[in-house]
């Protein structure tokens, strides 16, 4: 007779169970687009980069031919270490690249949104201005302000109603600067033959500068960089000339309550340029 097979089994030593295995180790979040800092620029808060939460804050505003590319660049890492900032281009026409070197997109200042932009040249050729980052650019533009604007159209001294909700714009209200930086050397001629032309009408001093950066995305990335380290440096001066002449007088833009900042403004953009060889410099001392 054969052996039941299930009482075999039923001989069989008993192990015991395994303990379950490890629970996986946890996976970080990352975070998603509106919260990841920008590359290179730390948060404010964190003390390495940009004005600290208590500090006096210069006000900037970012320039080149047609407000799209460098000046963009700029205004987007300005505007993330904490400086409020407003931008321009000095150009007749916004102008962008198109499929031949002598058929560029064309478009007016004031007139034509970045978003409108991004939707025409997306229905022409998406692979195209996908490919050459001309639609990255313009989805980065949109999310700062609405549209390009004119350096000659500003009205300095006006209050920017109208732009409350541009990245960076709490503390430009006033339409009016302390620094103001260039990205090409006509821009700068533009901007300093303009500011002689108005006249001083305000009698407030405003430093400018050109930090000469080629007109190309990978140009502009590092030359953001670069922009936040010269405000950087400023601004450190700034606070402490403010608190060496009193808030108020400096705050005044008056020459005596600002001369110890306005002073060390030179050595500031040499040791800077030292650090940023790439970038050739320009500065001088105007008048709004």
């Amino acid at each position: 007779m054969s052996a039941d097979p299930r009482l075999a089994r039923a001989r069989l030593p008993v192990t015991a169970t395994p303990p379950p295995p490890p629970p996986p180790p946890a996976v970080q979040s990352t975070p998603d687009a509106t919260t990841q800092p920008v590359e290179g620029v730390t948060n404010a808060t964190n003390g390495d980069t940009g004005p600290g939460p208590n500090d006096y804050k210069l006000k900037f505003c970012t320039v080149c031919a047609s407000n799209n590319n460098r000046s963009m660049e700029g205004h987007l890492r300005l505007s993330a270490a904490g400086y409020p900032v407003i931008s321009f281009g000095t150009g007749s026409l916004v102008r962008l690249p198109g499929p031949t070197i002598n058929a560029p997109n064309v478009y007016n200042f004031n007139v034509s949104s970045y978003d409108t932009m991004y939707k025409e040249l997306e229905a022409k050729d998406p692979r195209l201005y996908r490919v050459n980052g001309i639609l990255n650019m313009l989805e980065r533009n949109r999310s700062l302000k609405w549209g390009p604007e004119r350096w000659q159209d500003w009205r300095v001294g006006e209050a920017r109603v109208a732009h409350a909700n541009d990245k960076g714009a709490l503390g430009t209200e006033g339409g009016v600067v302390d620094v103001v930086i260039t990205c090409e050397e006509r821009c700068w001629d533009a901007v300093v033959d303009d500011l002689l032309n108005r006249g001083a009408p305000l009698n407030k001093p405003v430093h400018v500068f050109n930090v000469d950066i080629k007109d190309s995305h990978e140009e502009a990335l590092v030359g953001g960089k670069a922009i936040v380290d010269l405000a950087d440096n400023l601004n450190r001066a700034a606070n402490a000339a403010k608190e060496q002449d009193g808030h108020d007088a400096f705050r005044a833009g008056t020459g005596a309550g600002r001369a110890s900042f306005d002073e060390q403004v030179p050595d500031i953009l040499a040791e800077w340029q030292e650090r940023w060889p790439q970038f050739p410099a320009l500065w001088t001392l105007s008048w709004f």
